[in-house]
């Protein structure tokens, strides 16, 4: 079948859409940077950055990134226009950042605690949180980005599933809190928010690879190809639901044996009441006792991590992604832990650890800080321009 080639209107739209990116990744560049890193020349550089300044998507600031020579200044994502509010929603918490036009942090991340029983209480925590926000901020316009906890459809930006809830039903929270707030609001899951900040923020980033959060529940996101990949029903990374132990216990999906059932922080709080039923000992106080190297966790750390391991070696068969960040509470328990999942994937076959060690699976801790982190969920404005 003949594959018609790209003309210069493709080429063109192409070449101004790898500007972008590398401006959103960097902030501030010049003009022979961008040369180089899009390997492009300067006067197709020069081409491109003027009809994006026509555009008005950048704009040419007199600052010059190097002292070597004359310089011609440097160019910037604009510094006017909307603001996003980041948000990691759970129902007992809110972990917040505000962003500015150019998606840089503005102000300290914060964290509200709280109990609610119903959404309308979920909701009115978060359009409060933005109240106050924007209050701060009178002449600034402030959007929303919502990271959810539990499955999230981000088309219609609905909260199907949020662990943890006292409710079941489905949440609209992307259209009730447009009409509350009259502001555009996005929403996704908090694993899509890791490896949104992951792919923007880490300047080691690879073009593919995933993020596990290790935490209350288990959770993953892949890139693949540059993109997250979620699936046709967006459900894909559910890593936490896959079966390890089919004699297992209840999961809350209704299977049994889940990987949540044995390796997430709550299947550590379920094992502590079992050992001393009427006890509601908290996440602080189990790392204390791990710390401390009571037995029957250190135990139970070694055998979560293996379970991991034995996972993510299904998922690396299948998508031989060879980067990937751990992030979660979970990762407190340390390199012991982290060294037991990465014991289980040595043995993957498609891995050539011995003779390409540049290429062999990387197992690393995620270095982004939680500001950094929260940010990621603010770039869903970019990613959908």
């Amino acid at each position: 079948m003949h594959q018609p080639g790209l003309n210069n209107f493709q080429v063109r739209k192409h070449n101004k859409a790898l500007f972008m990116s590398l401006m959103w990744r960097h902030k501030r560049l010049s003009k022979s940077r961008l040369a180089q890193l899009s390997g492009l020349t300067i006067p197709a550089s020069s081409n491109i950055l003027e009809e994006l300044m026509n555009e008005g998507k950048l704009e040419h600031s007199p600052q010059s990134l190097s002292s070597r020579g004359k310089s011609s200044g440097s160019y910037q994502l604009p510094s006017t226009g909307a603001w996003t509010l980041c948000m990691c929603v759970t129902p007992t918490r809110i972990e917040y950042q505000l962003a500015d036009a150019q998606l840089v942090g503005r102000g300290e991340c914060g964290q509200i605690t709280f109990s609610v029983t119903t959404p309308e209480a979920l909701l009115s925590q978060i359009a409060n949180m933005w109240r106050r926000v924007s209050q701060t901020w009178p002449k600034q316009r402030i959007n929303l980005a919502l990271a959810v906890h539990g499955q999230v459809d981000p088309v219609t930006g609905v909260s199907q599933h949020m662990p943890q809830a006292a409710w079941k039903a489905p949440v609209e929270l992307k259209y009730l809190l447009e009409e509350q707030l009259k502001i555009d609001v996005r929403v996704d899951n908090d694993c899509v928010m890791l490896a949104l900040a992951e792919k923007w923020l880490n300047p080691r980033q690879q073009s593919e690879f995933c993020v596990i959060n290790v935490d209350y529940g288990i959770g993953s996101s892949f890139v693949i190809n540059g993109e997250i990949f979620r699936g046709n029903l967006y459900g894909s990374g559910q890593i936490g639901h896959t079966v390890v132990d089919p004699r297992g216990q209840r999961c809350s999906c209704g299977r049994y044996g889940c990987l949540e059932t044995v390796a997430s922080l709550s299947a550590l709080k379920h094992a502590a009441r079992q050992r001393q039923p009427g006890a509601e000992p908290t996440n602080r106080q189990l790392l204390a006792a791990w710390k401390a190297g009571e037995p029957w966790i250190l135990d139970w750390v070694s055998h979560a991590a293996a379970a991991i391991g034995m996972s993510l070696y299904n998922f690396l068969n299948t998508l031989n992604i060879n980067q990937i960040w751990l992030y979660g509470r979970s990762c407190e328990f340390g390199a012991q832990w982290r060294d037991a999942i990465i014991r289980q994937i040595a043995f993957n076959p498609f891995d050539p650890q011995d003779t390409l060690k540049s290429k062999a699976t990387n197992i690393h801790f995620g270095q982004l800080d939680r500001a950094s982190q929260i940010l990621g969920i603010g770039y869903l404005y970019v990613e959908e321009r």
